[in-house]
C-alpha cells in the first residue's frame, strides 16, 4: 500500500492530466475517486469545497483547476 503522501502525489498527477488536458470535469472526477481509495484521504475535506467552488464557477477554466488540485495536501 501506498503512503498517504504517495498516494496522494499519484491522484494529483492523474487529475492533473485531465486539467491539462482541458477536461476540467474529469480532473475533478479523477481527484474525487483516486482520493477515497486511500483511507487517510477518504472524506478528504478538498472534496465538498471543490465541489462548492465548481458551482460557483470558479473551477471553469484548466489553470483554476490545476492550482485547485495543486493546492490538495
Amino acid at each position: 500500500m501506498m503512503t498517504r503522501a504517495e498516494h496522494l502525489q499519484w491522484a494529483k498527477d492523474r487529475a492533473l492530466e485531465y486539467a491539462d488536458a482541458g477536461d476540467t470535469s474529469s480532473a475533478m472526477a479523477s481527484i474525487g475517486s483516486d482520493l477515497r481509495k486511500h483511507p487517510e484521504l477518504e472524506g478528504h475535506a478538498a472534496m465538498p469545497l471543490m465541489m462548492m467552488m465548481a458551482m460557483a464557477g470558479h473551477l471553469d477554466t484548466p489553470a483554476e483547476m490545476r492550482k485547485f488540485i495543486e493546492g490538495i495536501n
